[in-house]
């Protein structure tokens, strides 16, 4: 490949990085509604899920620093590498943890960049809007592996989770995370240990909470939008 070319796809990969996150998101938590092979899930789908997602993730980081690219780098290595080795290592108790553990340390990385960039400019576009949903899946992402972590301690932290594949455990806790983040709350699953009740709580606490000061991010930035306009229409009078 020439220079020229990979200069083409750094500038597209920053230029449109967030609705390709969004998109390497979406598909990572929500991809199961057309799958029920749950077994091509676990060992074919998930690993090419997160390539995906590891590729999507680059666009974020471009111009952050080395130090960042060489965090960002060796976690996406980490979280790729890992579910490559889960059909050999899925009743190890200890192999779950490091792989769930790594999980969230991955989209607490990524999330906590996207939130830089949606307080950071003053003005609103289409990539603020697709920072802001990628911000609320991200979310979903953390609570998912956080809560995956205690399910592989304990698998009598939750009730109604399906423990007979790791994809149906994954895909209960994203239904699980989705619903209580939102506030709906059917109530099939639901947390019965002390730290997962406190747990869930903190996810509809961060769900709220994501939600208000975003309503004030976006509030502001067409504030400010308004009155960058009405001073221009001032000097050009």
């Amino acid at each position: 490949m020439g220079k020229g070319n990979k200069m083409e796809i750094k500038n597209f990969l920053h230029k449109r990085k967030y609705e390709i996150l969004l998109i390497a998101l979406i598909q990572h938590l929500y991809i199961g509604i057309v799958v029920s092979d749950m077994p091509f899930y676990t060992e074919i789908l998930w690993p090419i899920n997160m390539v995906i997602l590891g590729l999507a993730s680059v666009g974020v980081f471009i111009e952050k620093g080395k130090i960042k690219n060489i965090v960002k780098n060796i976690l996406a290595i980490i979280v790729i590498a890992l579910p490559v080795l889960l059909p050999f290592f899925k009743g190890v108790h200890e192999f779950m943890l490091i792989l769930n553990l790594s999980y969230v340390l991955f989209f607490l990385f990524i999330f906590l960049e996207v939130f830089k960039f949606l307080i950071k400019p003053s003005y609103i576009n289409t990539d603020i809007i697709s920072a802001a949903a990628c911000g609320m899946f991200l979310l979903i992402e953390i609570f998912v592996f956080l809560f995956q972590i205690c399910v592989y301690t304990d698998q009598n932290s939750f009730k109604g989770i399906d423990y007979t594949s790791p994809a149906h455990t994954f895909i209960d806790l994203v239904y699980y995370c989705s619903i209580t983040l939102t506030t709906i709350g059917y109530g099939d699953i639901t947390p019965s240990a002390h730290y997962t009740k406190l747990a869930a709580s903190l996810i509809g606490i961060s769900g709220q909470f994501y939600s208000v000061v975003l309503v004030g991010i976006l509030i502001s930035k067409f504030t400010s939008n308004g009155k960058w306009l009405m001073v221009n229409d001032v000097l050009l009078k």
